[in-house]
């Protein structure tokens, strides 16, 4: 396998916008000096105390700093911009200061290589346009339609009482096996599952060399297994075997502008980033909307009776009938509470970028090179943009008239601008099918006084995989 080898870095030579590839030297203490912040315990600086709560250590540092921060941590500064302003500039990145590439990099290099998220400007533009044929609205019916067998056909046998995250989590890899992969993933299937639960792990892991026995050698080794198993089905693919409509068929023959097929590689680097975006994050959202419907089941009632109203209700035999594509735009009630959920437990609470070019925001003069990133869970809960209940559950927070009201950047777990999230259509989708079979067949319940603890880093879930008892209507 090739080596993964990161650009040379640079010098910033001027205030133009520089390549693609340039790599500008980290700035010194000096050069940050003037920029409020703490670099914590010697050697390690905040590190472990990030990573053990780091919701309590966002929300300690913005409360103590203000909305400009710097912070010692996994070996070194890093600028927090907190707010929906800082979000916009970051996001909609007008001058092509921030490389989403270099922010990632750090964390995601070893791992997940040159998929869209570590891919800037051109070259981005250039893959992003190619893949979205996979998402347009031919191959989004055929994916409705296989997410709809494949949900009905497991949430049929969901009773009584269960652990919700382990089940949608598996159910989730296999939906998209289905519609990512075309088939089952067969005895393959908890190998997959393993690996892309060993790169997500590995991502936060302390040690960041693949060392024996680390977290970060099972990541890099589950990269492997992934990219030898993705390569030969992009070739087998090619070759007319197992042509489909499912998303890897149309990774594998996607045209750039060129006329030219994506290379072999990037297909099987934007297919693992991809399926492990669409596996985990789903299956994070997933769960914090079931659990939020259990604590509040009024606002259960309420989606079921709209889901009810546009499906027809069951059939003759009692069978739930599912959301067809076409009707999925009318489930309004459905996806303000989705959208509610990811407001209270974003699936990807923190968005890092590194600055090419020195820039200023908020009377601080940023230097060029700087680490720099929003806390997408702190700006959800800023009571400048989302009133003083902050914490309660209100799906009527994003009524067209609320939504116009607020700033636009406020709510942003897909992200935005050039880096808007590919597959967030196919998300919204996903969890409206799973809602109309699961809200038809169940009544979902959690026991009194109960609230499970949720790991917050990498992606959210229950630490207990979510008690719930689900009692058939």
């Amino acid at each position: 396998m090739a080596t993964l080898a990161e650009p040379p870095i640079r010098t910033n030579p001027t205030d133009e916008i520089p390549p693609a590839n340039w790599r500008v030297g980290h700035p010194d203490d000096a050069a940050l000096a003037h920029i409020p912040g703490e670099r914590g315990l010697p050697l390690v600086g905040n590190t472990f105390r990030l990573l053990a709560d780091p919701i309590a250590f966002g929300w300690r540092m913005y409360r103590t700093y203000g909305p400009v921060y710097k912070n010692w941590a996994l070996g070194g500064w890093h600028v927090a911009l907190i707010g929906a302003e800082a979000n916009e500039m970051i996001l909609m990145d007008r001058d092509k200061i921030f490389s989403s590439e270099q922010g990632w990099g750090p964390t995601l290099h070893r791992l997940f290589p040159r998929g869209l998220m570590l891919m800037d400007f051109e070259h981005h533009r250039v893959d992003r346009r190619a893949l979205s044929i996979a998402f347009k609205p031919e191959p989004m019916r055929h994916y409705a339609a296989a997410l709809d067998r494949g949900i009905a056909s497991e949430v049929a046998g969901w009773t009584g009482d269960m652990l919700f995250y382990p089940a949608i989590k598996q159910l989730t890899l296999d939906l998209a096996a289905e519609s990512f992969l075309g088939g089952g993933l067969g005895p393959d299937a908890p190998k997959i599952n393993q690996a892309f639960v060993d790169m997500v792990q590995a991502s936060v892991a302390p040690i960041r060399r693949p060392l024996p026995f680390t977290q970060m050698k099972r990541g890099v080794d589950g990269r492997s297994y992934l990219v030898d198993l993705f390569t030969r089905e992009t070739h087998r693919r090619r070759a007319g075997e197992g042509l489909g409509q499912d998303m890897f068929s149309q990774f594998a023959t996607a045209i750039r502008e060129d006329g030219s097929l994506l290379p072999v590689d990037a297909v099987v680097d934007h297919m693992n980033f991809l399926m492990m975006a669409a596996h985990d994050t789903i299956t994070s959202s997933a769960t914090s909307l079931v659990w939020l419907l259990a604590k509040n089941p009024e606002w259960q009632e309420r989606l079921r009776q709209e889901i009810l109203a546009v499906t027809g209700g069951p059939d003759a035999s009692g069978t739930p009938r599912g959301a067809a594509y076409d009707d999925l735009g009318k489930l309004e009630l459905v996806e303000m509470a989705f959208k509610e959920a990811l407001r209270l437990i974003p699936p990807v609470p923190s968005l890092p970028r590194r600055a090419l070019r020195s820039f200023e925001y908020k009377g601080f003069r940023i230097p060029a090179g700087t680490e720099v990133g929003f806390n997408v869970y702190l700006t959800h809960r800023l009571e400048e943009h989302w009133g003083d209940d902050v914490e309660a559950f209100d799906p009527l927070r994003f009524t067209p008239e609320k939504v116009k009201a607020r700033h636009k950047y406020a709510w942003v777990p897909f992200g935005g601008g050039a880096h808007m999230c590919l597959g967030l259509h196919f998300a919204y989708m996903q969890v409206k099918i799973l809602m109309a079979q699961l809200l038809q067949r169940y009544r979902i319940e959690v026991a009194d006084g109960y609230a499970p603890e949720w790991q917050p880093w990498p992606i959210p879930k229950p630490k207990d995989g979510l008690k719930i008892t689900l009692k058939p209507l």
